[in-house]
């Protein structure tokens, strides 16, 4: 078979008739929401079963015909995102959307305030929508009037969205340069952070404030559309919505209990010395006698990596499906064949990596920024695995088959954990090994301490926002929290205090990262399972991937003998690490 090369993605097939046929797309949707309109008043408490599958037909009609527009918008913004004409289109399709859904608000609203005793006839016979009907009803004590939800829509479109699109296209425009080997080099922020792992110290400093001098010099910008932030999410949903802390909108939203969320954070704080005590070994292997911050993912072998050519890494990453499930790989490989990647890196392109999955008809879209380093092969797994659960998800509705958020790393997480498995087993040298794993264990790190610790940080931001702080004073606390989560074992210089502002998460999905560290420990605590298991492990494993957010979390882990709740399974995973630092 011939080996990948580096693509652009092809969108066409969201809107054959292109971009020009806007207005079209537009005019049906309209004809759509007239339909759902149509069928208010439909709406009572004794709503015969008939006609309330009607008005979820048309909901979900609607919901397929919006998602596919917002995803032509969304994928080629993110392509370019210095074409006007994208963010036109985009601006347009997300106004619309915001009209168009404010005029079938009714229906949620409607639900959420019906009496318990008809919203479980009527649950009990909606069939694949039977969960997505029970999560809406979540939101029943924090939903507003019908008016005031329309406002909050509006408003969150020419607002607080709005203004963090303007984080996005100041940060994408930055460029940085670096010189290495007498070579000065003018680079992009995925292509730069690359040089974070590169053998030579002064190489990875260098690396490191080229990436924050923007930022820092941005940062009174930056860090106020970010108090903005907090400010309007405290307003709308601790002042207006009677939310307890910020964070409890997003456990909601996930359906994750805030006490199994509080267990995972305090586990993961409880179990940072791990991490620590791996930091202090590393500086050994190293030869120096305490890590710098610019030192966190240096090879401890202190060779340079060598560059993977795409089409290589393809190869391997499908190798590592295929020796799991030819389901796996088969289903992998069709991002591939309906040219739905987008993998090289290049100037406008929006950076880092995403999965983006639209309806199931769809196979999913994955964008990367590959640029050889081997790191980003694992990148390239992660994101195939995210399709892979999408793709098992497919027998779902448009309205129940994207994953719940803290499940929504699982397979990426484990895809991973295969390219690492298969990597180790054909490399014979000890030191390439020791490296591999070190490597491993410095993802693993950024996966569920780092993930973890921006959220204690987030909870802290967005109190502080709230109560008048400076940048500086924000920028304070995080330092603080670095000192909190590296203890002595690190030295960190002062440039750190401007990472925060570097984080799209935290603007984007505020408290989104807990879902990485809540994917990794499940994650390496279900590989622990396969490797003892073998081939019966994997039915199971697919299995709960094809629930995609059919059900809730917490009776999908259930179903595979996961109790969330319990500490000890959080603490079941940095076991894992344990055993991975022994072995380097």
């Amino acid at each position: 078979m011939a080996q990948e090369t580096q693509q652009r993605w092809n969108i066409d097939e969201l809107m054959p008739e292109g971009a020009a046929a806007l207005d079209g797309r537009l005019a049906r949707l309209e004809e759509t929401v007239a339909h759902i309109e149509g069928l208010r008043p439909l709406l009572a408490p004794q709503i015969a079963p008939a006609d309330f599958a009607r008005l979820l037909a048309a909901l979900e009609q609607y919901a397929r015909a919006a998602s596919e527009l917002q995803a032509y918008g969304e994928l080629w913004f993110s392509g370019d995102l210095l074409d006007q004409e994208a963010q036109a289109f985009l601006g347009r399709v997300e106004q619309s959307a915001a009209d168009l859904g404010n005029r079938v608000l009714f229906f949620s609203l409607w639900w959420r305030a019906l009496d318990e005793e008809n919203a479980a006839r009527l649950t009990a016979g909606a069939g694949d929508l039977r969960y997505h009907l029970a999560k809406e009803r979540l939101m029943s004590r924090h939903t507003l009037g019908e008016a005031e939800e329309q406002v909050v829509n509006l408003k969150d479109v020419n607002g607080v969205h709005a203004l963090i699109k303007v984080y996005d296209l100041i940060t994408n425009k930055f460029s940085f340069t670096l010189e290495v080997d007498g070579e000065r080099k003018t680079l992009t922020r995925d292509a730069l952070g690359a040089y974070a792992r590169h053998p030579a110290p002064q190489i990875r400093e260098a690396a490191y404030r080229e990436q924050y001098r923007p930022y820092g010099a941005e940062a009174a910008v930056l860090g106020q559309i970010y108090v903005n932030r907090a400010r309007d999410w405290a307003g709308e949903n601790l002042s207006l919505r009677s939310f307890g802390a910020p964070i409890d909108v997003r456990n909601l939203a996930n359906d994750i209990p805030g006490e199994v969320v509080d267990t995972l954070l305090g586990v993961c704080e409880e179990q940072a010395p791990i991490f620590q005590r791996y930091f202090r070994a590393k500086a050994g292997w190293l030869g120096i006698p305490r890590l710098r911050r610019f030192d966190l993912y240096a090879p401890v072998s202190g060779k340079a990596e060598r560059t993977i050519p795409f089409g290589e890494a393809v190869d391997t990453v499908m190798e590592g499906f295929a020796r799991f499930s030819g389901e796996a790989e088969a289903l992998a490989r069709r991002v591939f064949a309906s040219q739905h990647i987008d993998s090289e890196s290049r100037p406008g392109k929006r950076g880092g990596a995403f999965c983006y999955s639209v309806t199931p008809e769809r196979d999913p879209w994955v964008l990367v920024n590959y640029t050889g380093e081997p790191r980003e092969v694992a990148t390239l797994a992660h994101e195939l695995g995210h399709a892979l659960h999408s793709l098992l998800a497919r027998g779902h509705s448009v309205l129940t088959y994207h994953a719940p958020l803290p499940l929504a790393e699982t397979a990426s997480v484990f895809s991973e954990m295969l390219l690492t498995d298969l990597l180790l087993e054909r490399e014979r040298d000890p030191a390439a090994r020791r490296d591999l794993i070190a490597a491993k264990i410095d993802d693993i790190y950024a996966t569920v301490l780092r993930q973890a610790f921006f959220v204690l940080f987030e909870r802290r931001a967005h109190l502080l926002a709230t109560h008048g702080a400076t940048i500086d004073e924000l920028s304070a606390a995080y330092l603080e929290n670095l000192g909190t989560q590296f203890g002595d074992a690190l030295e960190v210089d002062e440039i750190f205090r401007h990472e925060w502002i570097t984080i799209p998460h935290l603007y984007h999905v505020p408290f989104y990262c807990y879902a990485y560290s809540f994917g990794m420990l499940l994650s390496l605590s279900l590989y622990r399972r396969y490797k003892e298991e073998g081939a019966r492990f994997v039915p199971g494993f697919m299995r709960l991937l094809a629930h995609g957010g059919s059900a809730s979390p917490e009776a999908i882990l259930a179903e595979a003998g996961v109790d969330m709740r319990d500490p000890g399974f959080w603490r079941g995973g940095f076991q894992v690490v344990e055993g991975m630092i022994a072995q380097v």
